[in-house]
């Protein structure tokens, strides 16, 4: 039996002075992708509170990361040796307060806020792009958003 590796990821977003929802994208360090702050679970670590840190970590980010994920998607993680890995990566949405202009992985990424319809453009997982878009239609419908959006 194939072995599928368990990652999680954060899903950074804020809603911009018109009202609209954004999410924060950063660049793959090997091909310059357009990601979400993604990692593996840690151990020890709640899987919401491994995503605060990879959002924190890859992108900068500080906020209210959800309990609950908003979705999964699966990608074929390219390892070191050359094989793909078949990863489930569960998503936790993340209202951002706040941007470092200083994080650990600055020289490495770029990070951009987009829309969610932007973001589900430049994305090359059909699972990522479905939950992006989404997101697109009617975010604050979402019960872990409505949820979240109580929780603040």
């Amino acid at each position: 039996m194939a072995t599928i590796g368990e990652q999680i990821a954060a899903l950074p977003m804020h809603w911009d002075k018109k009202g609209n929802l954004q999410v924060l994208m950063v660049t793959s360090r090997d091909t310059g992708r357009w990601v979400m702050p993604k990692g593996w679970e840690m151990d020890g670590k709640k899987p919401w509170h491994a995503a605060e840190i990879e959002a924190l970590e890859e992108a900068g980010a500080k906020g209210y990361v959800s309990r609950e994920e908003l979705g999964t998607y699966r990608y074929d993680k390219l390892l070191d040796n050359g094989t793909a890995l078949p990863c489930l990566v569960r998503v936790y949405p993340m209202i951002v307060d706040k941007l470092l202009r200083n994080w650990k992985e600055r020289h490495q990424r770029k990070r951009k806020w987009f829309s969610p319809k932007a973001a589900a453009k430049r994305v090359h997982e059909p699972e990522l792009t479905e939950l992006l878009l989404m997101l697109a239609k009617k975010p604050k419908k979402q019960p872990v958003i409505q949820e979240m959006l109580r929780a603040c």
